[in-house]
């Protein structure tokens, strides 16, 4: 689903670096810390978390200038001209609308939400703020996909007829485990299945129907899902996730006159391979890591551009309706939904 990007009104930014503020100081922060002092463009400035040592000692650790021990802090940083938001899902969409409010453009840590109407909220805010909001769904952004994605389109295997792809990672059931506990966003689909969703969304398209069998654990998570879709050109999609097994992750697109084979994981590909009636070709991936999700936000927010031409809020907002139909189809529903749908500004948590 291709979109024409908006600008932002006042034009492209001038070239100073764009400075980045982390919400968290948990893991996924850091890696995307050490990707931006790996590439041009931007600098950490500051670091916020719910408690100001933890924020304090990741500042120190990294080198960042200053920590917050609240996140309104961070908001009204006037020196922060984009927002990590780390934090796990249920709670981005408040912090996402508050960034926005305060006038910071955001990458969001994926899922952007846990809901459609929360994902449509986020980027209809930033979009009326003027402001640049992107899914931090690094595969997407990653050379080795879009040349395997390049390949596909211009018709190399010729027709795309079906898409597999698979991501399986195990993890031992406790209740409380972030994976599993529904209050935090829990469940394979959200937290793993977004991958390989992604990925056949990406080479496929858009369902037409979707298909889903699949189980839950004893809190109400999903933890096992397989979904089939067709697409209006007649593609079959098939996907599978799950938190409880073993098993590669080969991701196959195969067409008319051949078939490509991603390798390595579906969310993180080393190479691909084209096969076709001419021979097989590997062509291998230049570099891994965040970096190049971080590159694309310093190039779209250096042109003005208030959402990716890569990652588009079209594709975005699909992709949650995906999860979003399969979950509730599995009978999977989180306590947030229920929860009045208000917004605090600069409190949000």
């Amino acid at each position: 689903m291709e979109t024409t990007p908006s600008r932002h009104p006042d034009g492209p930014h001038s070239g100073a670096p764009l400075r980045w503020g982390l919400l968290s100081a948990g893991s996924i922060a850091r890696t995307l810390a050490q990707a931006i002092a790996q590439v041009e463009g931007g600098e950490v400035v500051a670091v916020a978390a719910r408690d100001g040592d933890r924020a304090a000692a990741f500042a120190a650790e990294l080198g960042i200038p200053r920590s917050y021990g609240s996140y309104a802090e961070l908001y009204a940083d006037p020196d922060v001209d984009a927002i990590y938001v780390a934090s796990t899902h249920p709670f981005h969409r408040d912090q996402a609308l508050a960034a926005v409010a305060a006038g910071k453009h955001v990458l969001i840590e994926k899922p952007l939400t846990l809901t459609v109407a929360d994902t449509e909220e986020v980027l209809q805010a930033a979009r009326d703020a003027g402001v640049l909001a992107m899914e931090a769904m690094w595969t997407r952004f990653q050379p080795v996909v879009l040349d395997a994605l390049e390949r596909v389109r211009r018709g190399d295997i010729g027709e795309v007829r079906s898409v597999q792809a698979a991501f399986t990672v195990p993890f031992v059931y406790a209740a409380s485990h972030r994976l599993f506990d529904l209050a935090n966003g829990g469940g394979a689909l959200l937290d793993l299945g977004i991958y390989p969703v992604t990925v056949a969304h990406l080479f496929a398209g858009h369902p037409t129907h979707v298909q889903v069998l699949g189980s839950r654990v004893e809190t109400g998570a999903d933890a096992l899902v397989s979904l089939q879709w067709m697409t209006p050109q007649g593609a079959v999609v098939q996907v599978v996730t799950d938190s409880q097994s073993h098993g590669a992750s080969e991701t196959v697109v195969r067409g008319t006159r051949g078939w490509l084979q991603l390798h390595g994981p579906v969310n993180n590909p080393t190479s691909f391979t084209v096969h076709t009636a001419d021979g097989d070709v590997l062509v291998e991936g230049d570099r891994r890591g965040y970096q190049h999700e971080v590159e694309e936000m310093h190039r779209c927010v250096r042109e003005g551009l208030l959402e990716s031409p890569l990652a588009p809020h079209a594709d975005t907002v699909a992709i949650m309706t995906i999860l979003e139909s399969a979950r509730r189809e599995l009978g999977v529903r989180y306590p947030q939904e229920d929860a009045p749908r208000t917004f605090d500004g600069m409190a949000a948590p």
